[in-house]
C-alpha cells in the first residue's frame, strides 16, 4: 500500500521534498548571514529557481567563515607571539610619530590595518611605480635573476604563452643554481595551465602547489586566492593587478597571434624594503596552507634590510579566513577620510551599501570624487550591474569616466596628495568577501602624484558620463539594471 501510494503521488512527494531542502538551505542561509543584501540575493535565488538555487547556493553560497575549512594555524601563530606583535606596534608607533607630516588624516587608516591584520607600517621602503606589463615584465625578469636565496610566487593566473614560459626558464634555471624557488597558482583562475608544465618545473626543482584545488561539485571554486605576490630573497616584492600572461603586455612580441586581444591598462607595484616582509608573512602563511611542509621563521626569509628610500608602506590583505572585509573598510576609512579627492580605477564595481554611502557623502561634502571603470567589462553582466549605481553617483556629483582605449584592469585608489592604493581587490563584494586578496599602502607623495597623473592620463582616453544623459538611456537599459543588481552581492 505503502508503494503504491508513494508510485500514484511521487510527484507531489518529490515537490514537497524539493521545497523542504529548499526551506532548510534559505535558513542556513539567514542564519549564516553577514551581508543583508548577499543574503536576500540567495534568497531570490533559492525561491526563482528551486532545485537549481539550493545547488548554486551549497556549490558557492556557504559561508567559509562560519564554516573555517581554512587552516589559521600559521596566522594564529603570528597573533598568539607576543614578542612579534610588541614589535609590530612598536615599529608602526615609532614611525608615526617620526613620519606624522606623511600619514597626517591617514592615522586612522594605518591604525585600523594594524589592530585588524596585524600590518605594520614600515618606513623607508622604495616603491616603484609599474604601468602595464611593459613596464613590470622587465624589472620581473631582471629581479628574478638576480635571486641569491630564494623565489616566491603567488600568481591567480599563470599561463604557459611567451611571457609564462620565459619565466619559468628562470625559475627552472635559478633552481638548478640551488636558489629555493617556490609557486603556488590559483587552481581555478590557472584552470589552463598545462599539467606537463607543472611536472617540469618539480622536475628541475621547483616546489608547485595549487593554493585549493578545486574539485567537481566543490563550493571551493567561489572562494579564490587572487593574490599577485613575488618576493626575492625577502627584500624586493612585487603586487598589483597584472598576472603571468601574454596579454597583459601590449607589445608586439607577445600580442601578434592574438590581434583581437584590446590594449591591456593595468598597475603594479615593486616594493624593496620592510614593506616586503609583511608580503612574506602572507606568501608564507598561504604555502603553509597548500603545501606539504612549513616554512619557518628564519633570518633567510626577513633578513635585515637598509633601504634608502622615502615611502611608507603598509600591506592590506583579507580573504575567507578573515574575521572582518579588512579591504573593504580600509576603502572605507579612506574614503570617509578624505580631505581633498578620492580617485578610483577598477575594472569591476559593484560595491556594498557602505562604499556607495561613502562614496556619495564624500561627492556631497564637496570632495573631488572620480571613478574610471571599463566602458566594456569582459562580463556583460557585470557590466550591467555596475552601471545600475552609476545614476546614485552621478546624482551625487561623483565623476564617472569609461575608458575607451581598451580595457583597464588597475585596481588603484589615489586619496588627496599622500595616499596611493595598488594592489589586486576590485571594488566590488566579490573582492570583499570571497577572495583571498592583497593591497598595498604607500603613505608618499610622490607615488601620490605619479599614481594620480596616471590616473589623469587615462580619463583622456576615457569618455566622461554626464548624469542628463544617462538619465535617457532607456527604460529597457534601466529594467535590465535593476534585474541584475537585484543579483549583484553574487557576481
Amino acid at each position: 500500500m505503502i508503494l503504491q501510494f508513494l508510485k500514484d503521488h511521487w510527484q507531489t512527494i518529490s515537490i514537497i521534498i524539493l521545497y523542504g531542502i529548499t526551506a532548510w538551505v534559505a535558513v542556513k542561509a539567514l542564519l549564516e548571514a553577514r551581508s543583508t543584501g548577499k543574503t536576500l540575493a540567495y534568497l531570490l535565488v533559492l525561491f526563482f529557481l528551486p532545485g537549481i538555487g539550493v545547488l548554486i547556493y551549497l556549490l558557492v553560497g556557504m559561508n567559509r567563515r562560519v564554516n573555517r575549512i581554512y587552516s589559521r594555524k600559521w596566522m594564529s601563530n603570528v597573533r598568539l607571539s607576543e614578542k612579534l606583535q610588541l614589535y609590530l606596534q612598536q615599529e608602526s608607533r615609532q614611525t608615526l610619530i617620526e613620519h606624522s607630516d606623511l600619514v597626517t588624516n591617514k592615522t586612522g587608516i594605518a591604525r585600523l590595518l594594524f589592530r585588524d591584520s596585524l600590518s605594520p607600517i614600515t618606513a623607508d621602503n622604495e616603491a616603484v611605480l609599474l604601468l602595464n606589463g611593459e613596464e613590470k615584465f622587465p624589472l620581473l625578469v631582471e629581479t628574478l635573476k638576480a635571486a641569491k636565496h630564494h623565489i616566491h610566487l603567488e600568481y591567480y593566473i599563470f599561463e604557459e604563452d611567451v611571457i609564462g614560459r620565459e619565466i619559468m626558464d628562470i625559475l627552472m634555471q635559478k633552481a638548478k643554481e640551488g636558489v629555493e624557488v617556490r609557486f603556488i597558482y590559483d587552481d581555478f583562475g590557472s584552470s589552463d595551465i598545462n599539467r606537463r608544465f607543472l611536472r617540469q618545473m618539480r622536475a628541475a626543482g621547483i616546489e608547485v602547489y595549487p593554493f585549493y584545488r578545486v574539485r567537481l561539485l566543490a563550493n571551493r571554486l567561489n572562494y579564490r586566492n587572487h593574490r599577485k605576490i613575488v618576493v626575492i630573497d625577502g627584500h624586493t616584492g612585487f603586487i598589483g593587478g597584472i598576472n603571468v600572461a601574454d596579454r597583459y603586455i601590449n607589445s608586439p612580441r607577445y600580442r601578434d597571434a592574438h590581434p583581437q586581444w584590446p590594449y591591456w591598462r593595468d598597475t603594479h607595484l615593486c616594493i624593496k624594503g620592510l614593506g616586503v616582509h609583511t608580503l612574506q608573512f602572507l606568501f608564507m602563511g598561504d604555502w603553509n596552507f597548500c603545501a606539504e611542509a612549513d616554512l619557518p621563521i628564519t633570518q633567510d626569509f626577513f633578513p635585515d634590510i637598509k633601504v634608502t628610500g622615502e615611502d611608507l608602506v603598509q600591506i592590506a590583505a583579507s580573504g575567507p579566513d578573515s574575521e572582518r572585509s579588512s579591504i573593504m573598510l580600509s576603502y572605507l576609512a579612506a574614503i570617509n577620510q578624505a580631505e581633498r579627492s578620492v580617485y578610483i580605477t577598477t575594472p569591476y564595481f559593484i560595491p556594498n551599501e557602505s562604499i556607495l554611502n561613502a562614496l556619495q557623502m564624500a561627492a556631497l561634502s564637496g570632495r573631488d570624487v572620480r571613478l574610471l571603470v571599463p566602458d566594456k567589462s569582459d562580463s556583460r553582466i557585470v557590466n550591467k550591474a555596475s552601471e545600475s549605481f552609476f545614476e546614485a553617483l552621478l546624482t551625487c556629483g561623483v565623476r564617472i569616466f569609461r575608458y575607451q582605449k581598451g580595457f583597464v584592469h588597475a585596481k588603484t585608489m589615489v586619496v588627496d596628495e599622500n595616499l596611493s592604493v595598488v594592489g589586486t581587490a576590485n571594488m566590488d563584494i566579490r573582492s570583499f568577501d570571497f577572495n583571498f586578496e592583497v593591497n598595498a599602502f604607500v603613505y608618499s607623495k610622490d607615488m601620490n602624484w605619479k599614481l594620480t597623473e596616471a590616473f589623469l592620463q587615462d580619463t583622456l582616453h576615457s569618455t566622461e558620463l554626464h548624469l542628463e544623459q544617462w538619465r535617457n538611456r532607456g527604460r529597457m537599459a534601466r529594467l535590465g539594471e535593476a534585474i541584475v543588481r537585484l543579483f549583484s552581492p553574487l557576481l
